[in-house]
């Protein structure tokens, strides 16, 4: 059973290459490497065109112009031949065993009747080469959950049928790609399911040459985006969504204008306290 992993990437040769030998140098032997190079300027197709000859399980696009992560991700899905799909960002890693773990989970899930919509895992999270944390996760999440905060993560385990049949990355998502996607996954097919063993490296070392960078105005335009397409009827789902914008993790003040914003929606003691802990936090 093959499972296809793909990898946007842009000007980032060498951590890219960490990322494609961590999946290639897996236990389990059966997988396909998809690599989208977004508009790369530097040695990126030389070093793909390389390594594909030395490994044919590694097959690649070339796009000379920059459409961004979503696109990338959804051209290598579309011509994945695996019958399961995982991601993989291109300054991340695999651990040696997780394309293993999760097939063999997801079989054991099958032969007791359980279908979940997708499977993901804790990550092991670096910052200038070294493990800080690790991300504690639910062991389920419907979509509903995600208007708090996407307790998936940035990567997920599925069949090729659930990626095609939720209609892939919303290519027009500045921000939350990740997150819009999962919300149509799980609305459509149940609630994710944990594989709660680490099986992959995220790293968190604060960059400005990402694929996809999360800017003040990118999250404004994605949080209206993402109401605009699930949250029409529900002014609180919109109200926790708009709370994502000012988690610790993008590190935004609230202003007077997000506060007007937030309040047109509906007086919520408790979604008040948080923007409130927000616009005063250090």
């Amino acid at each position: 059973m093959r499972v296809s992993v793909y990898i946007p990437t842009k000007n980032r040769r060498q951590a890219l290459e960490k990322a494609v030998d961590s999946v290639l140098n897996q236990s389990y032997r059966d997988v396909e490497v998809i690599v989208v190079s977004d508009g790369s300027t530097d040695d990126t197709e030389s070093y793909l065109t390389q390594k594909s000859l030395v490994d044919r399980r590694l097959k690649y696009f070339i796009k000379p112009q920059s459409g961004g992560a979503p696109a990338a991700r959804n051209l290598a899905i579309k011509s994945a031949t695996g019958e399961f799909i995982t991601g993989l960002d291109d300054d991340d890693e695999f651990l040696p065993n997780r394309i293993e773990l999760l097939v063999s989970y997801w079989q054991m899930l099958e032969k007791y009747s359980i279908r979940p919509s997708c499977l993901y895992t804790p990550d092991l999270i670096y910052r200038d080469g070294r493990e800080v944390d690790q991300s504690r996760k639910l062991g389920h999440v419907s979509h509903e959950q995600l208007f708090d905060f996407n307790h998936v993560g940035n990567q997920i385990f599925a069949p090729k049928e659930v990626f095609i049949e939720s209609g892939l990355f919303d290519e027009e998502m500045p921000a939350w790609q990740d997150m819009e996607f999962f919300f149509r996954v799980l609305k459509k097919f149940g609630r994710a399911s944990l594989l709660d063993i680490p099986t992959q490296i995220m790293d968190d070392t604060p960059r400005t040459d990402r694929i996809s960078i999360k800017s003040r105005a990118r999250l404004q335009t994605a949080y209206t985006r993402f109401v605009d397409k699930h949250c029409k009827d529900s002014k609180r789902n919109a109200q926790k969504l708009f709370l994502q914008m000012f988690s610790r993790y993008y590190n935004n003040r609230p202003t007077l204008s997000d506060w007007i914003t937030f309040l047109r929606l509906g007086f919520w003691p408790k979604g008040c306290l948080a923007l409130l802990t927000a616009t005063f936090r250090n």
